[in-house]
């Protein structure tokens, strides 16, 4: 799955960028709630789509992990990473990086690039919010 062009399609379908108004149309159940040890995440029960975030996160980190978990959720619905992770030892890093190119590639769109193509990454970054290494990820 190409994921720029699954994160433009879904931009285009709901008419906004914004994460929160995308799964609300795709009638994802959001939780917001004090977590310990992750920022958030995607879990797949019961034929429902759950994102958890941590209530305690500014509202940007929190549009940011919702969309990095819509990452998780349309790239790697039947993998449980939390599982890979903390019971095999298998390294995730590919996934959390796809589900970051994800979150990148909806948040932050071409005609914004376009804007600011005279900033550095360390620019977009401060301008944008977003740590230099999302801002590479979303430039590649």
């Amino acid at each position: 799955m190409d994921i720029k062009k699954k994160a433009d399609s879904l931009a285009r379908k709901y008419q906004t960028r914004n994460p929160f108004e995308i799964i609300r149309g795709l009638n994802v159940i959001l939780v917001f709630a004090p977590l310990i040890d992750t920022r958030a995440f995607y879990q797949y029960f019961q034929r429902n789509n759950i994102i958890y975030i941590d209530e305690n996160l500014s509202r940007h980190e929190q549009a940011f992990e919702c969309a990095h978990e819509m990452g998780h959720m349309f790239l790697h619905k039947k993998a449980n990473t939390i599982f890979m992770d903390t019971r095999t030892g298998l390294n995730t890093d590919r996934y959390e990086n796809e589900a970051d190119t994800f979150a990148m590639d909806l948040l932050v769109d071409d005609d914004t690039l376009t804007e600011y193509q005279q900033y550095s990454i360390e620019q977009l970054s401060h301008i944008l919010g977003y740590e230099k290494r999302l801002i590479e990820l979303r430039l590649k």
